[in-house]
């Protein structure tokens, strides 16, 4: 059974024809070690807009429940824009641009990178930057996930048959290195603070040993996956403190050298300012509520 940890309860408002439901759980306990958390929306009635998905430290996985998801531009811009009814998608370095005509559904599960072997039969290295229909690493098993959570007629009953068809699925054989293992722990620890050498020496590898397993199970380099997790951090302590918060003290908090480095990433990591993002997509923003952004404040970690 699924635990809620964080939920907006659902908004009907008949008279406007508006539906606007957003609800975060935890998964089962059994699989917490493979995924975060799971984040079911549905809105109806809204104004078309233009969501980021922003760089994080988990892969994406999206079950929609009915219209398809739009992706209007991919982290890899070679990548052609289009709808997926199921959508799994790797670390990245570059926003993904997510369309919707007013209306959007479906449920995201946060993914542990280190847990694609366990979950989903390969590393998380070979989704590296990329958007992929789910049925193309998961075959029919993608389609029986998305039929059950669309069989199910209310949020807990949707979670509580995901939590099933996972466990059906999950692989618990399926583990990286310990060595990868331990550097992805520190980083996360440290919020991205740690440098190469470090991590080498808490491995017992060679720098360049560490770069090329490291890169082969989390798609991202030790150095890249850092300035990730730096600024997961980073927005997620900007999100709740709204535009008045001071970017200076964020940045020294979340390991940057100045504010100025914090805006550079920003811009090089979400593809617009700090004051931007909070406009369009932050805390009372009027464009519409970001539902695949991801809860605020620590998540659990990926266990080994």
């Amino acid at each position: 059974m699924t635990e809620e940890f964080a939920g907006v309860p659902g908004k009907v408002a008949p008279a406007h024809g508006t539906v606007d439901e957003a609800v975060r759980v935890r998964p089962a306990t059994a699989l917490r070690p493979y995924v975060a958390w799971y984040s079911g929306y549905r809105q109806r009635g809204l104004r078309p807009a233009l969501h980021r998905g922003l760089p994080s430290p988990y892969l994406t996985f999206i079950l929609t429940l009915d219209e398809p998801l739009t992706l209007a531009g991919h982290p890899d811009r070679t990548q052609p824009p289009g709808d997926y009814a199921t959508l799994l998608g790797g670390l990245h370095t570059a926003p993904a641009l997510i369309s919707h005509d007013g209306r959007q559904s479906g449920i995201q599960l946060a993914v542990h990178p280190l847990a694609a072997r366990a979950l989903f039969g390969l590393p998380a290295g070979e989704l590296s930057g990329l958007d992929v229909p789910a049925e193309a690493v998961l075959g029919t098993a993608a389609a029986h996930l998305q039929e059950a959570v669309r069989e199910a007629r209310s949020w807990p009953e949707r979670f509580a048959a995901l939590d099933g068809a996972l466990l059906r699925l999950a692989r618990p054989s399926g583990r990286v290195p310990p060595e990868v293992a331990r550097a992805w722990s520190a980083l996360r620890r440290s919020g991205g603070a740690l440098p190469v050498a470090e991590l080498a020496r808490e491995t017992g590898w060679s720098e360049r040993h560490l770069l090329n397993r490291f890169r082969q199970e989390t798609g991202l380099t030790p150095k890249a996956a850092a300035r990730v997790i730096r600024f997961d951090r980073a927005r997620r302590s900007l999100a709740p403190a709204g535009p008045v918060v001071r970017l200076a003290e964020l940045a020294a908090r979340c390991g940057y050298a100045d504010q100025a480095h914090l805006a550079r990433e920003f811009r090089a990591l979400a593809g617009c300012a700090p004051s931007v993002w909070l406009a369009e997509e932050g805390p009372g923003a009027a464009k519409f509520r970001n539902v695949q952004g991801g809860a605020t404040g620590p998540a659990p970690e990926w266990e080994a």
